[in-house]
């Protein structure tokens, strides 16, 4: 789809009316937030064109940018007012997986088994007229998997998810998108002294370690012994220069040595990746090649100013966590938060919780 650089003007489509003029706009979309939500607010002196706006809460709703769809959902609030300065309304939406996060799931033999997480999320958010799409080909099975009465739809998925190393969010479309972090790079970046208006780099030590130990408790289920813990991972940051020792544990499953390994070195390296944090605003909400910045997407950033360059004085390639696009009285911006790849790394982990046996663990 093509659009020109210039076109931002935001409609929200909903009733067979196409609603633009917006004086306030927040829309935001992220990897780490489900569902993307928006607020829209119109602000007249007269109540002419706020009254010709017909909105109910409950009703669906899209909003494009220019050309391009970047939110499906439903209105959750509208709020008309008025007062000394004139009259005008304020409109809250969220997309359409909020249905996932706010209901219990719904499935009729509460089991599912042999089958994978994307599987799983499809036949939850099938109730709520949610589609799934993967882009990893291949997922570890999940043999069986019991729904707990009274479980929201996403707390199953996420949970599901965490096992098969994926991201859940929603695209523009409102439907559910399980991923890995992404490689696709936008055409241009974030560069000092060109686009960005203003950026702040929050850099870390408070929750990184300098060892980073795996443990296993095992239980002897037979009679009243108790092993003792076992360690079977260590990792060593050596950018850390003090004694601080993160001790991480595993679920006692088959294969937990495999898990422990897995589990210390992405604790590291996720809490490395989040020890440096940008919040960049830049002057428009699309990239040289018109593009709107999109989360899961990676983007050079460039603030020398700030020292976040890599040693050679380049751009860091940065994955997009989290855009909101805004305007408001400042003018329209977009803010985006960015982070290194390996800060969006999704957590190893097992659904089976049972114990295995004392002498296995030995």
């Amino acid at each position: 789809m093509s659009t020109s650089v210039t076109d931002t003007t935001v409609k929200l489509i909903l009733n067979n009316q196409e609603i633009a003029g917006w004086t306030g706009v927040r829309i935001t979309r992220g990897i780490e937030r489900l569902p993307s939500d928006f607020e829209l607010g119109l602000t007249e002196l007269y109540p002419s064109e706020a009254q010709e706006v017909v909105v109910t809460p409950g009703d669906d709703c899209m909003i494009t940018i220019g050309d391009y769809l970047v939110l499906t959902g439903y209105v959750d609030k509208y709020i008309p007012s008025y007062g000394p300065d004139g009259h005008s309304i304020r409109i809250t939406g969220r997309g359409k997986c909020q249905d996932l996060v706010d209901c219990s799931a719904e499935w009729e033999t509460s089991q599912m088994s042999s089958t994978t997480a994307d599987v799983i999320a499809s036949n939850l958010a099938s109730a709520y007229g949610i589609s799934v799409t993967c882009n990893v080909e291949v997922l570890t099975l999940v043999p069986q998997f019991n729904i707990m009465l009274g479980e929201t739809a996403f707390e199953i998925i996420d949970r599901v998810c965490k096992f098969s190393g994926l991201l859940a969010y929603d695209g523009v479309d409102g439907n559910l998108i399980l991923s890995e972090v992404g490689t696709e790079e936008h055409s241009s970046g974030l560069f000092e002294g060109k686009n960005v208006m203003a950026a702040s780099v929050e850099y870390s030590m408070d929750r990184r370690y300098q060892t980073y130990t795996g443990w296993l408790n095992a239980i002897n289920r037979i009679g009243d012994g108790f092993d003792p813990p076992n360690s079977y991972a260590v990792v060593k940051d050596a950018t850390v220069n003090r004694n601080r020792k993160k001790f991480v544990l595993a679920e006692a499953v088959q294969g937990y040595k495999d898990l422990l390994a897995k589990r210390v070195a992405w604790e590291m390296n996720r809490r490395n990746g989040r020890a440096k944090v940008a919040r960049v605003r830049v002057d428009s909400w699309l990239d040289s090649d018109a593009n709107l910045w999109t989360p899961n997407r990676l983007a050079p950033v460039y603030l020398p100013s700030l020292k976040l360059a890599d040693t050679n004085k380049q751009p860091l390639k940065w994955t997009i966590g989290e855009v909101t696009y805004t305007t408001n009285q400042e003018g329209t911006t977009a803010e985006l938060v960015l982070m290194d790849p390996s800060a969006f790394s999704v957590q190893p982990a097992q659904l089976d919780y049972g114990f295995i046996d004392n002498h296995v663990a030995a």
